[in-house]
């Protein structure tokens, strides 16, 4: 029942910033049931894990992101950001959002994703 809409995608050139951010909804999203985070897919490529953030504030960075990206997110809000900057080309990529519940997945709480955001870097 939660859903997620994702935000502030564009095109950007390299070494520049953008902000993501993604609206959770729906009575079943608790952000201390609920671990957020940021995916992306580049064209031909997998669906990679770029930055995650649980219940407890464990957060973790893809490799290639560390340094460049932060991710935060503002549960009053019920809102996940993703800071990106000094950005590549190869960052190029459409972004998803990602809500999930992990050992409580029921009927109540499932699985969600955004729709997705593209982000291009480009000169």
């Amino acid at each position: 029942q939660v859903q997620l809409v994702e935000s502030g995608g564009g095109s950007v050139q390299p070494g520049g910033s953008l902000r993501l951010s993604c609206a959770a909804s729906g009575l079943s999203f608790s952000p201390s049931i609920y671990a957020m985070g940021w995916y992306r897919q580049a064209p031909g490529k997998q669906r990679e894990l770029v930055a995650s953030i649980n219940p407890g504030d464990r957060i973790n960075y893809a490799d290639s992101v560390k340094g460049r990206f932060t991710i935060s997110r503002d549960n009053a809000k019920r809102t996940l950001f993703l800071q990106m900057n000094s950005l590549k080309p190869e960052d190029t990529a459409v972004y998803y959002c990602n809500a999930d519940p992990g050992s409580s997945r029921s009927a109540w709480y499932r699985e969600a994703w955004g729709q997705g955001t593209l982000v291009t870097v480009s000169s």
